[in-house]
């Protein structure tokens, strides 16, 4: 149960740490807005994690009769894909640090708090580095071979808890931590610990 806990809560900030265009949108919302506003656009990406983690999950469990006889080629195979997630998180945030090419966009109209969640969630959930992720790291880890329902639940539970503490993290701050984070300097530094931890997870798997 803790090993899932655990598993769960790296799993959602390896995730949820990197700061790029949602990050930056939720926190100048919050800027903009209200703290009440930016918490439920916050949940909204929060909410989209736990879903794609809740869906590997259980669609793995589903795939890990057939998959069995090529459970190690699939793990390295996992591990590759976390990898190259890893390696591509860090070259691009390298690249946009030194051009400074940051896209500035028109806002629009604050948007209520129903509509901030609504809006988030649907976005982050067309993200499909997020599914491509999750589904990686359960497969690769085995967990769809051994793990128990409460055990699943647990590790979506907390990889849903990871990600919207640091998403809240992000609005509670507001524009003073969006300028801390958002800059070219903090895009760099969370990019680079998203790669590192998605790395460890990834060495994790083969070793």
């Amino acid at each position: 149960m803790t090993a899932a806990l655990v598993a769960g809560l790296v799993a959602g900030y390896g995730i949820a740490v990197p700061v790029g265009a949602v990050a930056t949108y939720v926190v100048s919302l919050t800027a903009r807005t209200s703290l009440r506003t930016g918490v439920c656009a916050a949940l909204g990406v929060a909410l989209a994690d736990g879903l794609y983690a809740l869906a590997a999950t259980v669609g793995g469990s589903a795939l890990a009769a057939v998959l069995r006889p090529v459970l190690t080629p699939l793990r390295w195979a996992s591990a590759l894909v976390l990898l190259a997630l890893a390696a591509r998180g860090a070259v691009t945030a390298v690249r946009r640090y030194r051009t400074h090419r940051l896209s500035t966009r028109s806002a629009p109209a604050p948007p209520s708090p129903a509509r901030a969640f609504l809006s988030l969630l649907g976005i982050t959930l067309l993200n499909p580095t997020t599914v491509i992720y999750f589904a990686a790291l359960v497969l690769g880890n085995g967990t769809t071979e051994s793990a128990r329902p409460t055990e699943q639940g647990v590790f979506v539970l907390a990889a849903f808890l990871a990600s919207a503490s640091w998403q809240v993290l992000l609005a509670g701050g507001g524009a003073l931590l969006g300028r801390a984070l958002t800059g070219h300097r903090g895009r760099l530094v969370t990019a680079l610990v998203s790669s590192a931890v998605m790395t460890v997870l990834a060495v994790r798997m083969v070793v």
